[in-house]
């Protein structure tokens, strides 16, 4: 079977590939640009851009909209995440965060599935933003949030070593267990 995951980004294809292909799913990168509407929601913003895309693709397709949400700025930059990464990136965040000790922060992901009808599934890991960039992999603010637990940043991890407990791992793992029960 073949998806298409409709991303510009791809750490993230490499990161739905791990999950997916074990399933004999094979990955298709398509560029496609979609509006991302200004919501409260990851939700909101994931289900318009499937719904919006599934009039003009064809066949299934999923979609991923991801967010670092930071408690001490509120939840921001939350749904507005791929734009504050692109407009401060990580030293405006760093910037926005001197002389805050409460640096807890979680990265939440929802990928949506469109197949005809519209199949959402979430992840979530909690951590905390640090106070420099660390590591050279990974992708958008993966250089500074340590998740729970853990001494390294996602950008100091392998890709197996994030999927296994990052948000969009979780989100790419409930995909996956779902595929498997619903496509026989």
């Amino acid at each position: 079977m073949k998806l298409q995951f409709i991303t510009s980004n791809p750490g993230k294809v490499r990161e739905a590939r791990e999950y997916l292909e074990p399933l004999g799913v094979e990955v298709k990168q398509v560029h496609f640009e979609y509006p991302e509407i200004q919501a409260d929601t990851l939700e909101e913003v994931a289900e318009y851009g499937a719904k919006w895309l599934s009039e003009r693709i064809e066949g299934p397709f999923f979609l991923d909209d991801s967010g670092l949400f930071i408690e001490s700025l509120r939840g921001f930059p939350g749904v507005y995440s791929a734009y504050v990464y692109k407009t401060l990136g990580v030293w405006g965040i760093l910037k926005l965060l001197e002389g805050v000790s409460d640096r807890r922060a979680y990265f939440k992901s929802v990928v949506a599935y469109w197949d005809g009808a519209l199949h959402t599934f979430e992840g979530r890991v909690d951590g905390e933003i640090t106070s420099e960039p660390l590591g050279s992999d990974g992708f958008g603010f993966d250089p500074i949030f340590r998740p729970s637990g853990f001494e390294k940043t996602f950008a100091e991890m392998t890709t197996e070593e994030k999927n296994m407990i990052s948000h969009r791992g979780h989100a790419l793992e409930a995909f996956a267990k779902w595929l498997k029960e619903n496509l026989k």
